[in-house]
């Protein structure tokens, strides 16, 4: 379990969009799991089960947000974060050249609907159709199309790269 923590981290980031909150959503789908543990199948696929377990806190959670009076003004991008970082090696051009190619891909994933970011994460993450389906509760039918949509925005967002 612990080491899909790096990959659930990822996918939370992701969701989120914020570093601290994601790292709180991936440490409570930890905690989660190991209290439900016993109800999790031994052999089947405990990432997917660890990603359905995500998603379902983050999906709670933007919910109970909607409903609050109260708005969270304290969430920012992770920017700032990133410009603190020193850069380990190499050429600070390629290392410039890199920040902005993640931050066009960001920016394209930050565009999509969160149903449409889900399906694009897990399908990176290497889950199947199938699983993704089990993840997000619903048809194999419905990941497929939205996975088509998803990549078809993607693939527009990012045409100059394409070149």
């Amino acid at each position: 379990m612990l080491g899909e923590v790096d990959a659930l981290y990822n996918f939370a980031c992701h969701l989120t969009r914020h570093s601290p909150t994601a790292e709180d959503l991936a440490q409570d789908t930890v905690v989660r799991a190991l209290a439900a543990s016993h109800t999790y199948l031994p052999g089947s696929n405990i990432k997917a089960w660890l990603f359905r377990i995500l998603r379902n806190i983050h999906l709670d959670a933007v919910r109970r947000e909607k409903r609050s009076p109260f708005v969270d003004g304290a969430k920012n991008d992770s920017s700032a974060e990133d410009e603190g970082q020193e850069i380990l090696r190499g050429d600070i051009e390629i290392e410039q050249l890199r920040r902005l190619v993640a931050a066009d891909i960001d920016e394209a994933l930050s565009a999509l609907n969160e149903e449409s970011r889900s399906v694009i994460l897990l399908d990176l993450e290497g889950f199947n159709e199938r699983e993704i389906a089990e993840i997000m509760y619903c048809a194999a039918g419905t990941v497929k199309s939205r996975l088509a949509r998803a990549r078809v925005t993607l693939r527009n967002k990012l045409r100059e790269y394409a070149k």
